[in-house]
């Protein structure tokens, strides 16, 4: 769980069309807001703050692409792969199983790497 995010605000979030919306489509393969704008069918602002409150929450890693010419830009994937509610004794607990293929925080070293592999 996001050191940031309670319980219910990470289900308050996946109560979201669009913040699901999101997560499902980067489940599938890491993109961009763009993209996630026409694959949602939601406005570029909409689009941008669920990916805020996304990545807050920990549901959602960054990666920068890099592109010949200086014109980068963010990717997005999905972190989690499974979300559990339990109800045991009066308490609810949410639990977050994350992928295990998805990057999260590069470090520069890591990031110059890819940019180096990338223009090779």
């Amino acid at each position: 769980m996001s050191e940031v995010c309670d319980e219910t605000e990470v289900l308050e979030l996946l109560e979201d069309q669009y913040a699901r919306a999101i997560i499902l489509a980067t489940s599938r393969s890491p993109m961009s807001a763009s993209e996630l704008t026409d694959a949602i069918d939601a406005s570029p602002p909409t689009v941008y703050r669920r990916v805020d409150d996304l990545q807050r929450c920990g549901l959602l890693a960054e990666r920068t692409e890099f592109v010949e010419g200086g014109r980068n830009y963010s990717v997005y994937a999905a972190r989690v792969e499974r979300v559990s509610v339990d109800f045991t004794d009066g308490e609810l607990t949410v639990t977050l199983t994350e992928r295990d293929d998805v990057p999260t925080d590069e470090t520069v070293a890591e990031r110059f790497t890819r940019l180096y592999e990338g223009l090779r």
